[in-house]
């Protein structure tokens, strides 16, 4: 009567007469479903989490909140002392935790969330550079290309007309970054 779903099915499916005592039914049962019991973690467990090189530090501390939270009774300085050991050695937030003892967990948070969102800053700023150095290549790509087609339209003319097509604008910036203000006011302005 107190069994469902899964579990009821499963009774439903001994066969009449096979269970003579409800001992017998408690173990045949427990048999039946030991390998869904979910197994207790102790506190040492977290002395095996890493952060993993292509893992953010905000992912990091996101994971190893959610395995402490499922350990029942870990305290701050295993706590502490485990999310430490989980930083790469040359990671300047391994440092600040060595050089600087904190107490307890919460102040080991925080400490590690003020990292983060400099973690965080230094990954946007890289994948920005990254963007604009691809949008200069691509924009020296087709400063090329216009450069060849001008070189090209120049042999086509004869010599007398050389000296027409060589009157060159000097700028007092690097060609990449106009091309990256143009595009952004492009962008600005909605074309």
């Amino acid at each position: 009567m107190t069994l469902r779903g899964a579990p009821q099915d499963w009774f439903h499916t001994l066969s009449s007469d096979s269970i003579s005592s409800f001992m017998e039914l408690a173990y045949v049962f427990t048999k039946e479903y030991t390998s869904y019991r979910a197994i207790k973690k102790n506190p040492n467990h977290l002395y095996n989490l890493r952060k993993k090189s292509d893992e953010s530090l905000r992912d990091y501390i996101k994971r190893f909140k959610a395995e402490n939270a499922n350990i029942v009774g870990c305290n701050d300085r295993i706590a502490s002392s485990a999310f430490k050991k989980g930083l790469p050695g040359k990671h300047d937030l391994y440092r600040e935790l060595t050089i600087t003892p904190i107490l307890t967990l919460a102040e080991v948070y925080a400490t590690a969330e003020h990292y983060a969102l400099w973690d965080d800053d230094r990954i946007t700023t890289k994948k920005s550079t990254k963007q604009e150095d691809q949008s200069t290549r691509r924009a020296g790509q087709r400063s090329d290309e216009f450069s060849n087609k001008s070189k090209d339209k120049r042999r086509s003319h004869p010599q007398g007309d050389a000296t027409v097509g060589e009157n060159y604008t000097k700028f007092t910036i690097p060609i990449h970054q106009i091309l990256a203000q143009v595009k952004r006011r492009s962008r600005q302005e909605g074309y």
